[in-house]
């Protein structure tokens, strides 16, 4: 399976790059796309860590993909999921035949959450078919990792185990909740990506001294 992020932002922030970088983790370099990256994007543009974990990344919006990557299997109409939060039907493991690509946007890790979904559904309306994963933002990563758990894994969505806007304690003064929903790991803990609690930490703190 292939996965699509449309990277709909000016430039790559700590957070999403913590995010990308273990998505690349997760399913591969070679499984996931950027696309859309504004025109001018270079190298120069995209972090460092990203590029020595072969990312691979283009300005080239969906329709045009396989301008950028000749290799690429074309992304043809109705076998390209948008994991859309306001679609009707929930993903499902018996869809694994049914989709090749799998899209995800500016559209779910967002507080308050940014309408970007019909930005893509506008753009795409022949392309992409809608699908939900269940009634609560998560983080990009998050996201995906659902997704590879109910396509791949072909679990159920009602039969993973999540946590709902978890609190992150550092002392018995600080704490902080993020209001996302995250995979559980083995040990019942959220999954989140390596170096991110220590920055959720650092911009709490940051936050903290502003209003001081």
């Amino acid at each position: 399976m292939k996965y699509i992020i449309e990277h709909m932002e000016p430039e790559f922030s700590e957070w999403v790059t913590l995010e990308y970088a273990q998505i690349i983790r997760d399913i591969g370099a070679d499984n996931l796309i950027l696309s859309s990256l504004p025109e001018g994007t270079t190298a120069n543009d995209i972090p460092a860590k990203l590029l020595h974990m072969g990312l691979k990344w283009t300005t080239k919006d969906l329709n045009h993909l396989t301008e950028a990557f000749t290799d690429l299997e074309p992304l043809r109409n109705q076998r390209v999921c948008l994991l859309d939060p306001r679609a009707d039907q929930d993903l499902q493991p018996g869809e694994s035949s049914k989709f090749d690509f799998f899209v995800f946007g500016g559209i779910l890790g967002d507080h308050p959450p940014r309408d970007r979904t019909t930005e893509i559904k506008l753009a795409y309306p022949d392309l992409v078919v809608g699908r939900r994963l269940g009634d609560k933002q998560m983080t990009t990563d998050t996201a995906i990792r659902t997704t590879q758990l109910i396509i791949e894994n072909q679990q159920n969505f009602q039969d993973i185990k999540f946590i709902d806007y978890p609190e992150f304690r550092f002392n018995k003064n600080e704490a902080i909740e993020m209001p996302f929903r995250y995979v559980l790991d083995a040990r019942g803990d959220p999954i989140l990506p390596d170096g991110m609690l220590a920055l959720i930490k650092r911009d709490s703190e940051q936050s903290l001294d502003d209003l001081l």
